[in-house]
């Protein structure tokens, strides 16, 4: 079983804040407007929510514990139709030069040029933003999960990678009155895969990921 990760909650109370002080101010609603509820959902093309979307990575160090870290800012678009959610695409960008971590020395260390010209140990200073590109979407009976396949550039390489998906959410947002759909998700990559090896074996190769997105339907107004 795979660990669980704190991410996307850490993530999403500390991006959330700003709108829940808003809220607040102008009256806070009774009930939250997002239901995992399917049928509230409308066809059309939605545009991710950047300041609430998130991909939180985790990966083994040395063998005594995991670190992690976060990419927020995420942006794409999602096309939907609830009467035939298999035929769904979505596409994302992943800001990767904008990563976080608790500790600058690691930040440091992942954006740092290469030695004397060669190679640098992670992304480098100017890393190309990482981008997912779905290929294919298998939806569970009921359909609150799905498989989603797609290709994943990251570094320079793209790769198959399959996401397991929840659906979370489906409302109108009560600060923009955009329709908005939320989902969860995680896979597991392997680093090495992306030419990103350093440190391997000491420092893991397989690298958990987990994303929270939401999508705004922002054609409705």
């Amino acid at each position: 079983m795979r660990k669980k990760t704190v991410i996307a909650t850490i993530g999403a109370a500390t991006l959330g804040l700003a709108a829940t002080t808003t809220l607040i101010a102008q009256g806070m609603p009774s009930e939250a407007p997002g239901r995992v509820d399917p049928t509230r959902i409308t066809g059309g093309t939605y545009q991710a929510d950047a300041a609430h979307s998130m991909v939180g990575w985790r990966i083994d160090h040395l063998g005594f514990n995991d670190y992690f870290g976060i990419f927020g800012d995420v942006e794409g678009t999602l096309e939907l139709d609830p009467a035939d959610p298999g035929q769904a695409t979505v596409e994302v960008t992943i800001p990767v030069a904008s990563v976080t971590v608790p500790s600058a020395g690691l930040r440091e260390h992942l954006l740092r040029p290469g030695k004397d010209g060669g190679d640098p140990d992670f992304f480098g200073p100017e890393p190309a933003p990482a981008r997912f590109a779905s290929t294919a979407v298998k939806v569970s009976p009921g359909g609150m999960t799905a498989e989603v396949t797609g290709d994943l550039t990251l570094n320079g390489v793209t790769k198959p990678v399959t996401l397991e998906t929840r659906f979370t959410g489906a409302g109108t947002a009560p600060q923009t009155e955009y329709e908005t759909v939320g989902f969860e998700g995680r896979t597991t990559i392997r680093r090495s895969d992306f030419g990103l090896g350093f440190g391997v074996p000491m420092v893991g190769d397989d690298v958990e990921l987990e994303f929270s997105v939401a999508f705004e339907k922002r054609d409705t107004q």
